[in-house]
C-alpha cells in the first residue's frame, strides 16, 4: 500500500481542490480495512468526476484504482460482480466479449462503477433506471474496517444503502443485473422546434431506447436531438431525413456546437455494438478538457414541460454562462437518496463555463424556478440547497440520516457536504 502526500489535488474538472492531506491507495481488501479502522476521518475517492466537496475530507482520501481487478459473471443468475474502482468502459468491454451487456450507461464511460452508484448517476431513456438500480450486492468496508456483504434478496435497509453519498463505508465490490448483449444505432435530428417537442413531449422521448434533447435554452428549437434506438424492442425503426420538424445530421456532431465529433459515439444510424453506443462519448477519448463545471435538476415527469417552459424564460440569465444542457428520461426506482426515487423523472443537464462564482449564482436562480416542481439536484454537481431544503424532496431522507449515524457513529465518513446537505438542522 501506497501514501500520496497531497500538494494540490484537483477534481477532473479543476474546480474543486481536495483539502485532505493524503492519498492512500490499498492494494487489497485487508489493507483497506486498515486504513479505515486507524483513520479519523476518511472519504473514497473515485474517478474524481463529482463537481463539489462529496469526495474530500481532512483526513485521508481513499483510491481504489491500485485494488484487484474482478469481472465474475453469474449467466444464471444474470449478474456480474466487480471492483468497485474500476470504470463503466472498462467494464462494458469485458461484459461485451463475454456475450452481455448493461442496461444502460451514463453519457460519459470514464466514471467509477461505486462513484457513479453513490451519487445516483443515470443515463436516459423512459424505460432505464439509474445506474444505481441495477446493483444487486455490495461488499462495504465500514468505519471500524468490518467488512459487510449486502444484497438486495436478504438485507434490511438495502435501499437505504446504494446510493449511499459516502457516508456508510467504501464499497470493494458492487454485484449488478446484466442482460445479453445488444444492438443499438444512434441517430441525431438537428433544430427540433420547441413547439413540437412540447406539443406532445412523451411522443418524442419514447420514440428510442434512450433520447437526449441538447439546447442552450434560446431561441425556437432544440438544437439537437440524438435517438438510441435498439433494434427489435418493438419501436418504429424508421429515422426519416426529418423528424419532429428537424433535420437528420449528415455528418456526427458533438453535443457542444463547435466542438469536433471526434471523441463522440458512431452517429449516423449506423448499427453496433451496445458498448460504442449507449454513452455519448468514447472510452478512449476525453469528451474535453475538463474546463467546465455541471449541475444538474430531477422532477417528475408529469411536470417536464411547465419545468421546460421555466428554464426557458431563464435564458438571458442561463445561456451565456452554459456550454450546453441536455434533458434525459429516468424511470422511478426505489433506492431512499436516489433522485428518481419513486416518480419517473426528467433531468435537466447544465454543463457551464468554468466560473465558479457566477456557476453558484446561476443554480440558485434555477434551483427557485424548479422549486414549485420539487427538483432533486444531482448528488454529486453544484447545487445550492441545503439539508433542510433536500429533506422535504426524499420521503426516506430521516431513515437515510438514522442509518447513516448508526452505520458510523463517529462520524468518521461525515465531511463538510454531507454535514450541510444531509445531517444539519
Amino acid at each position: 500500500m501506497t501514501a500520496q502526500q497531497k500538494t494540490a489535488e484537483y477534481n477532473w474538472a479543476g474546480n474543486y481542490r481536495y483539502g485532505s492531506d493524503a492519498i492512500v491507495f490499498p492494494e487489497s481488501e485487508a489493507q483497506l480495512q486498515a486504513v479505515a479502522a486507524g483513520a479519523d476521518s476518511l472519504q473514497a475517492l473515485g474517478s474524481r468526476h463529482s463537481f463539489n466537496a462529496i469526495a474530500d475530507t481532512d483526513g485521508v482520501q481513499v483510491s481504489l484504482a491500485r485494488m484487484p481487478r474482478k469481472a465474475a459473471i453469474d449467466a444464471a443468475a444474470a449478474t456480474v460482480t466487480v471492483d468497485a474502482g474500476r470504470t463503466y468502459g472498462s467494464l462494458a468491454v469485458e461484459l461485451a466479449a463475454q456475450g452481455w451487456a448493461l442496461a444502460n450507461l451514463a453519457s460519459l464511460p470514464h466514471i467509477s462503477v461505486a462513484g457513479a452508484i453513490a451519487t445516483a448517476t443515470h443515463g436516459s431513456g423512459d424505460a432505464n433506471t439509474n445506474l444505481a438500480a441495477a446493483v444487486q450486492g455490495l461488499r462495504l468496508v465500514d468505519a471500524a474496517g468490518d467488512v459487510h456483504q449486502l444484497s438486495r434478496a436478504e438485507t434490511p435497509d438495502f435501499a437505504g444503502q446504494v446510493v449511499g453519498l459516502g457516508a456508510l463505508g467504501i464499497a470493494t465490490e458492487v454485484t449488478l443485473a446484466i442482460e445479453p448483449a445488444f444492438q443499438v444505432a444512434q441517430h441525431v435530428y438537428l433544430g427540433i422546434p420547441w413547439d413540437g417537442v412540447l406539443a406532445d413531449y412523451s411522443a418524442v422521448t419514447s420514440r428510442a431506447y434512450s433520447v437526449s434533447l441538447f439546447t442552450d435554452w434560446s431561441g425556437d428549437a432544440v438544437g439537437q436531438a440524438w435517438f438510441k434506438q435498439r433494434p427489435g424492442d418493438g419501436r418504429p425503426t424508421e429515422f426519416p431525413a426529418s423528424h419532429l420538424g428537424g433535420k437528420a445530421a449528415r455528418e456526427s456532431v458533438h453535443p457542444v456546437p463547435g466542438v469536433p465529433a471526434v471523441n463522440c459515439t458512431t452517429q449516423l444510424g449506423a448499427v453496433g455494438p451496445w458498448e460504442d453506443r449507449l454513452a455519448h462519448f468514447r472510452m478512449d477519448f476525453l469528451p474535453s478538457s475538463g474546463a467546465e463545471i455541471q449541475s444538474e435538476y430531477l422532477v417528475a415527469r408529469e411536470h417536464a414541460v411547465p419545468a421546460i417552459n421555466a428554464l426557458r424564460a431563464l435564458s438571458g440569465t442561463i445561456t451565456p454562462l452554459l456550454q450546453v444542457s441536455e434533458i434525459r428520461s429516468v424511470a422511478a426506482d426505489d433506492l431512499w437518496l436516489s433522485t428518481a426515487y419513486g416518480r419517473d423523472s426528467v433531468a435537466f443537464h447544465f454543463t457551464w463555463v468554468r466560473d465558479q462564482a457566477a456557476v453558484e449564482s446561476v443554480v440558485r436562480v434555477i434551483e427557485a424556478a424548479l422549486a414549485p416542481f420539487a427538483a432533486r439536484p444531482h448528488w454529486g454537481k453544484v447545487f445550492d440547497a441545503g439539508a433542510s431544503s433536500l429533506a422535504p424532496l426524499y420521503p426516506r431522507f430521516a431513515d437515510f440520516k438514522a442509518l447513516a449515524l448508526r452505520m458510523d457513529p463517529a462520524g468518521k465518513f461525515r465531511n463538510a457536504f454531507l454535514q450541510r446537505s444531509i445531517f444539519a438542522e
